[in-house]
């Protein structure tokens, strides 16, 4: 029949061939190609690993893990080993895929991350910052999450890269990333530090250096009073009260003392010094008594225009302090003094007396 129909027994072999090698290649590349077909004898060479203490030994020696201080920095591919080529493949019926990438191209990979900005960026599938969690590199120059990028495979059943669609791809476990995390902290640390010793030698300063300017000069002057007042204060063992009121004691009989010795040094001024003290009072032009607020006798109008003015003449007390007064409301303000020398009512000083 099939010499009939034109096919030799060669040719219905090799489309039996072909068919089963497309068969073989359908179903690792597309529908399963997680499931483990390169050796169906490997659940059994694991059991019996498993089951053999020695082997296990062993092959935990050869599993184990480097110091991870030396495999923190270092970048690594994570599936290193190409996949078995399927029948499809090795008959040339289907593509064979691309050779692995050298250390050159994934330099120049991730030469141009690093262009792009990629590991200042969040990850694209969870967009969050990378910080210290371990992220990967494509083929395609875009970075993500380690953990992100499996999750992403496992629900998506292949490797297609989220950003550019890029099918199959490479991955490489690098660190860029976390060195740029540790370089902003580090960075904030340092400039936390700065501005703490910045603004402690600011205030040292500020309390020993005297400013230029008017307002914050007296600001400065004022807190060193008050402090030396507390200071003062705090050292002082007696009641605060007591020692105020030590202090107005004092004080009162210190101005009573000055008070007296300025009285006995008074002298009794001549004619030309009385001349002269008249003439301050006619410059100043007050013409009212400071006792009962009522017109003195003007010393530069003559007599009568100032009888005439004021209804009645009343005397006109001169003082060497410059100061005029009503003879009769001086002496009642002398005569309600307590003191055995009355000031004057003004200015509070020791005078002599002249009446005009």
């Amino acid at each position: 029949m099939s010499t009939r129909k034109g096919f030799t027994l060669k040719d219905s072999n090799n489309l039996v061939v072909n068919s089963a090698a497309f068969q073989d290649h359908i179903t690792r590349t597309v529908l399963h190609p997680h499931f483990p077909l390169t050796d169906p004898l490997l659940r059994c060479k694991r059991r019996k690993a498993a089951r053999n203490p020695k082997a296990r030994g062993t092959a935990d020696q050869r599993l184990q893990r480097p110091d991870p201080q030396e495999e923190e920095e270092r970048e690594y591919v994570l599936d290193a080993a190409l996949p078995p080529l399927t029948l499809a493949q090795k008959l040339g019926l289907v593509a064979c895929p691309a050779g692995r990438l050298t250390e050159d191209e994934w330099r120049q990979v991730k030469g141009r991350s690093v262009q792009q900005g990629e590991s200042a960026q969040p990850c694209a599938i969870c967009k969050e910052d990378f910080q210290l969690q371990p992220q990967v590199l494509l083929s395609c120059s875009h970075i993500f999450h380690r953990a992100c990028l499996h999750s992403f495979e496992r629900f998506s059943c292949k490797k297609c890269c989220p950003m550019c669609r890029k099918e199959p791809y490479e991955t490489r476990v690098i660190h860029d990333a976390a060195r740029l995390f540790r370089h902003q902290c580090a960075t904030r640390i340092q400039a936390c530090w700065r501005g703490y010793v910045a603004r402690k030698r600011y205030r040292k300063l500020s309390k020993s250096v005297c400013p230029k300017d008017e307002r914050l000069r007296r600001t400065f002057f004022e807190a060193k009073l008050q402090e030396l007042n507390d200071s003062f204060v705090r050292y002082c063992h007696t009641d605060t009260e007591a020692f105020l009121s030590d202090i107005n004691r004092s004080l009162s009989s210190s101005r009573r003392v000055f008070q007296q010795l300025e009285r006995r040094n008074v002298s009794e001024p001549g004619e030309n010094d009385w001349d002269r003290i008249q003439s301050q009072v006619v410059q100043r032009e007050v013409w009212d008594c400071p006792i009962c607020l009522t017109a003195l006798c003007n010393p530069s109008l003559p007599a009568e225009r100032s009888t005439s003015n004021h209804g009645r003449h009343r005397p006109t007390v001169l003082l060497s302090c410059s100061h005029v007064f009503h003879q009769p409301c001086l002496e009642a303000f002398e005569a309600f003094t307590v003191d055995s020398r009355p000031s004057c009512p003004l200015c509070r000083s020791a005078y002599h007396k002249k009446l005009i």
